[in-house]
């Protein structure tokens, strides 16, 4: 390799490691720190380091190992622009008699803006199904001043949602718990009602789609509808990131 091809690919991994790494640390800065947020980090650290240190490391570094992490920096620009594309189009029929917004971060008792595009997607279902009843689901986390729940109904009745069309899930510690307890609810709710069966919905960010549809069939909801929500360009690395982990986890424990 010619030592103009060197310094092309030093400075392009100095740049690309830098704008990871800084793309992490603002995600930290907006986010409850987690797992994508983590990798994100280290991601960025690596990638520049690797730059800054290219020509020593590409002469002194076994080359499965670059090989190993050019396979693993281009898997990633391929599957996580594939996951948010593919969650980016909905299905629903406006027809479902429930709607579950699933939970998002909640920092103190003001909701993120991931779970605002959540409630905000929801809000814009509400218009055109005034029927459907909203579950809220969600519960407290560790920097969480209330339950994701709680703070997801006062946004929701701050804007115009009746509280008799909320019903609110405070247990939930994840997504597979948020469909589980909030089948118990809803099956209780509508056998009130007399009803024995229901159409239902489910809202969360456009990269979730796919595992949330999965976990709601492993729940006992089986097929669901869904609509989405746009995630920020700036955590859409360390949420594609966290889910790829997330995705990896449910293939091999099935929740």
């Amino acid at each position: 390799m010619k030592k103009p091809i060197h310094i092309i690919l030093q400075i392009i991994f100095i740049i690309l490691g830098a704008a990871v790494l800084a793309n992490g640390m603002y995600a930290s800065r907006v986010c409850n720190m987690n797992a994508g947020i983590i990798v994100n980090i280290l991601l960025g650290i690596v990638t520049l380091a690797y730059g800054i240190f290219y020509r020593i490391l590409v002469n002194k570094l076994p080359k499965w190992l670059i090989g190993l992490y050019y396979f693993g920096i281009i898997l990633i620009a391929i599957v996580i622009p594939t996951m948010f594309i593919s969650g980016g189009t909905d299905n629903v029929t406006y027809e479902e008699d429930a709607i579950i917004v699933l939970g998002a971060a909640v920092r103190g008792e003001e909701i993120s803006g991931a779970l605002q595009k959540r409630l905000d997607a929801a809000i814009e279902y509400y218009q055109e199904n005034p029927d459907v009843v909203i579950v809220v689901t969600g519960g407290q986390g560790p920097q969480e001043s209330i339950t994701e729940a709680l703070a997801m109904e006062r946004y929701l009745m701050a804007n115009g949602i009746p509280q008799e069309k909320i019903i609110k899930e405070e247990k939930a510690t994840s997504t597979y718990e948020n469909f589980k307890f909030s089948k118990e609810l809803l099956d209780e709710y509508f056998s009130q009602k007399g009803v024995s069966e229901y159409k239902l919905a489910y809202v969360t960010d456009d990269y979730h789609i796919y595992r949330a549809g999965k976990l709601a069939k492993i729940a006992g909801l089986g097929e669901m509808t869904h609509c989405h929500s746009n995630t920020h360009k700036s955590i859409i690395l360390p949420s594609g990131l966290r889910e790829c982990m997330a995705i990896v986890k449910l293939w091999i424990f099935k929740q």
